[in-house]
């Protein structure tokens, strides 16, 4: 039997995962969660399409309960996020990508609330050599967070993780829609 608040927890991601998804570009599923954390732990897994189904962004979430609370944690609760995206190169090369990423992660939190937030964000470029000598060479962002949320409601904390993989993949903010492309290949 699982302490109330995280069994809260459990059903808010399985509420989640039955309704009517987040964004249209987004598809979320369950995963097992690692169980050698803490004593409880639930997960998800999503992933950001473009409309030619090429998938562009991935991500993993974790929460982690321990009733009795762990040492850097604000509450029995931690959350940990992982998010992998394509970047282009232009964009990658970009000196100022990871604070502006780890920007986006702490503007997404900010409704929910959260405490002893760390975390890592990574700029990787793979080229390919040898056989595999003409394939273009590839550039990723990847965002490796956890935090203690300030309440027991994880859904603002869920949202926030979506939000971030969907703005790592180049997408507009929920709500907003993109411009389009005029002749010349700038947006307006």
């Amino acid at each position: 039997m699982s302490p109330p608040a995280f069994q809260r927890a459990v059903d808010m991601l399985r509420d989640l995962l039955a309704g009517p998804g987040v964004r249209p570009e987004l598809d979320l599923e369950d995963m097992p969660a690692p169980q050698s954390l803490a004593p409880y732990a639930a997960a998800l897994s999503g992933s950001v399409y473009r409309d030619d189904d090429t998938e562009v962004a991935m991500g993993r979430l974790i929460v982690l309960y321990d009733p009795d609370g762990r040492p850097g944690w604000a509450n029995g609760f931690r959350v940990v996020a992982y998010i992998r995206a394509d970047l282009e190169p232009d964009i990658a090369a970009e000196e100022l990508i990871g604070s502006v990423a780890w920007d986006w992660l702490l503007e997404a939190l900010e409704p929910a609330g959260y405490a002893n937030v760390s975390g890592t964000i990574t700029r990787a470029v793979s080229e390919s050599f040898g056989d595999k000598a003409g394939e273009p060479s590839t550039t990723e962002l990847e965002l490796r967070a956890s935090w203690s949320p300030t309440g027991d409601d994880l859904a603002g904390h869920v949202a926030a993780w979506c939000e971030v993989m969907c703005t790592t993949a180049g997408l507009p903010p929920s709500g907003v829609a993109a411009l389009p492309d005029r002749p010349g290949g700038t947006a307006r």
